[in-house]
């Protein structure tokens, strides 16, 4: 079964198709979202209704602090993120903001977690950065897999044969072979809103028949994405990021 693992859409519809149809051609069966699908972008309904339209394909969701926040909880966060949940709160209707109050913050298959922050208190959002940050989640998760979001950048951490964790970076388009000899946990990276200074969108499919995983970087519309951004008087910054400018 292969997976096509999405985290961080917020709000970017362009991103978002472009990842589906990327992932559809190399084979994706199913689809695991884990968290945040609005905030900062200017389709937060759309991406809602793409979302729920996956059908029987939507092999998991979970909750990001953005959506909680987007639902009506308080979340702690900058001016600029807070406008933008505003400004996305009073876009939805009643039916997509309880879709997202209902998502629940993680979902356990046997061998997996899914999560949007660490799996050791997914309902306090809390980064996973480092090694031992990575541990404290596979530890919680007591799985040999975990796969999250929340942290934009894409990052796989594994226990080594000295039962070590170490940090990788993935390179997109290249399989990792991921077996449960290991611990995994993998951040995926942010389809909607990467902060790496580069344009296009991430997501990661996960073959876990072959146990083999694979990061992707996809191209998309972004000119588009950024001018509905603009032209809804959201933050400048989001617009500049997914152009690649910060």
């Amino acid at each position: 079964m292969k997976l096509a693992l999405l985290a961080d859409l917020h709000a970017n519809i362009e991103a978002l198709d472009a990842c589906i149809a990327h992932a559809r051609g190399q084979g994706a069966t199913g689809f695991v979202v884990l968290g945040d699908l609005v905030g900062y972008g200017a389709d937060p309904g759309a991406v809602i209704e793409r979302v729920r339209g996956l059908g029987d394909a939507l092999h998991a969701i979970v909750q990001g602090n953005h959506d909680s926040a987007a639902a009506g909880q308080p979340e702690l966060m900058n001016d600029e993120a807070a406008f933008a949940i505003a400004w996305t709160a009073a876009r939805l209707t009643p039916a997509q903001r309880d879709y997202l109050a209902g998502l629940p913050l993680k979902v356990k298959d046997p061998d997996v977690t899914w999560v949007h922050a660490s799996a050791l208190e997914p309902a306090a959002f809390t980064y996973v950065s480092s090694a031992a940050e990575a541990r404290a989640s596979l530890d919680a998760a007591d799985t040999p897999y975990v796969f999250c979001g929340h942290v934009h950048d894409p990052a796989l951490y594994y226990t080594g044969g000295d039962g070590r964790f170490t940090a990788f970076t993935p390179t997109a388009g290249v399989a990792i072979p991921v077996g449960v000899h290991r611990r995994w946990l993998s951040i995926v990276g942010s389809c909607g809103q990467p902060r790496d200074g580069r344009t296009g969108a991430w997501y990661a499919l996960f073959d876990h028949t072959r146990a083999k995983l694979t990061y992707y970087r996809v191209a998309y519309d972004v000119e588009a994405a950024a001018s509905k951004i603009r032209a809804a008087g959201l933050p400048e910054r989001f617009a500049l990021q997914i152009e690649g400018h910060l």
